[in-house]
């Protein structure tokens, strides 16, 4: 079964910053990108960020450009979410996923917005903004 576990979540002030991290447990497998989403109490899980190994491009939400930064290490299956300048809106359990199908020939930065092309996903990780 793959697991993948995130940590670094936490408490922070407004303009703050956290990095958080992913890696998977249990048996090994290839990804093809991965990504963060969350979830704020209320609201529907929601897309932030993701990395696609095979060209090596980088999708973000609108509402994360310029404050984000999503990386990773293909060989390991791991990834990390650089975030500054954090507000209460970006209040949020944030998950990692992995995709683990190719999608050759696809628009794929329409595709890594969606939570149905990810495969496997983390327990997510709890992060608090006061303002």
């Amino acid at each position: 079964q793959v697991q993948l576990v995130e940590s670094g979540g936490g408490l922070v002030q407004a303009g703050g910053s956290l990095r958080l991290s992913c890696a998977p447990s249990g048996r090994t497998f290839r990804s093809y990108a991965m990504a963060w989403f969350r979830q704020a109490p209320g609201k529907e899980r929601e897309f932030v960020a993701a990395i696609r190994w095979i060209s090596g491009s980088t999708y973000y939400a609108d509402s994360v450009k310029g404050r984000f930064t999503i990386s990773g290490d293909n060989a390991k299956n791991t990834v990390s979410l650089q975030m500054i300048s954090l507000n209460p809106e970006d209040t949020a359990v944030y998950y990692c996923v992995a995709d683990s199908s190719p999608h050759y020939g696809s628009d794929y930065r329409s595709l890594s917005r969606r939570t149905t092309t990810y495969e496997y996903w983390g327990q997510g990780t709890q992060v608090t903004v006061s303002s």
